[in-house]
């Protein structure tokens, strides 16, 4: 399982990764539909394919 985890990113990640704030990024993720590869505790994780999707809406 740790190894699944090394490769998920929280929408934080994903902010980080395109510099851009955590809100536009959540909402991109709200607005595109898109739902989490996996769940720990409340974070929602995603796979790094989203990246790319997110970052054509954000910008």
């Amino acid at each position: 399982m740790k190894a699944e985890q090394t490769d998920l990113l929280t929408a934080g990640n994903i902010a980080k990764a395109l510099s851009v704030s955590d809100a536009k990024v959540k909402k991109a993720i709200t607005e595109l539909g898109i739902k989490p590869t996996a769940k720990k505790g409340i974070c929602n994780l995603y796979s790094k394919d989203v990246i790319a999707k997110v970052k054509a809406a954000v910008k």
